[in-house]
């Protein structure tokens, strides 16, 4: 819980939901530096979320994007980048969302969205992003 008011302050609001382009729809959950457990708060927002949206599981598919900070190295980082997503996938699947509509691409430290230079940024990079696609028919 003390990581999702570190980002909150940082950011000065929270970055639970937010709204990208048009279809797409996605939820970060952060992580303490080289931990892949997620807190009770963030578990029970993401349930909350989940279940706020419509329809979801006949409208959407999830994917899953990993990201780390640098500390550790790059074999370390994939590592970490992995079970982070994992983690999100288990909560998922607890929620009754089947494993076939989850899609996981781990980063590991590659392709930070935030700058790794200075200590915001890296907070920042600990997460999994949650997004929503829609489904086409």
């Amino acid at each position: 819980m003390k990581m999702f008011f570190l980002i909150s302050a940082l950011l000065g609001s929270v970055l639970s939901a937010a709204q990208v382009g048009t279809d797409e729809i996605r939820k970060s959950i952060f992580f303490d530096g080289g931990s892949y457990e997620i807190d009770e708060y963030q578990a029970v927002e993401l349930s909350r979320w989940l279940d706020s949206i419509p329809n979801l599981l006949d409208k959407y598919e999830i994917q899953l994007i990993s990201h780390t900070d640098p500390i550790g190295g790059k074999r370390y980082n994939e590592w970490l980048s992995k079970m982070r997503s994992q983690s999100v996938f288990q909560l998922l699947l607890s929620k009754d969302i089947p494993e076939h509509i989850i899609h996981a691409k781990d980063w590991g430290l590659e392709n930070p969205v935030y700058s790794n230079d200075n200590y915001r940024g890296m907070i920042l990079n600990r997460r999994v992003d949650v997004i929503l696609h829609p489904i086409v028919f």
